[in-house]
């Protein structure tokens, strides 16, 4: 029975550290704006710039994280690269953070 205990010790801490290498990416909040715009679509890096007024040299930096985490993917069309969210786990968790922190237009008139 230690076996057990000791093997899902070590799968509880495999997991924390991804969760806590997860929320440490989520933990800027230029990070999470672009994220949350990706949530309905993708945008290319100009389109990204005008949504959310970030210099290109720092947009490019937390895109870049945010590729290196694995949670944007890239599709290239001619010159342009477009990002989009990657992972599912990354659209549950933008879907979460949305619906608690993002309140829709029926929401703040029935206010």
């Amino acid at each position: 029975m230690a076996n057990t205990q000791e093997h899902s010790f070590e799968d509880l801490k495999e997991h924390a550290t991804k969760a806590a290498r997860l929320l440490k990416t989520l933990a800027s909040e230029s990070r999470l704006m672009i994220l949350c715009a990706l949530e309905t679509k993708e945008y290319s890096v100009t389109e990204l710039h005008q949504q959310i007024g970030l210099s290109q040299s720092a947009l490019s930096q937390h895109l870049a994280t945010l590729r290196r985490e694995g949670m944007v993917k890239t599709r290239r069309e001619s010159q342009v690269i477009f990002y989009s969210l990657a992972q599912h786990n990354t659209t549950r968790i933008i879907e979460v953070l949305s619906d608690l922190y993002c309140p829709t237009p029926e929401i703040i008139e029935n206010a």
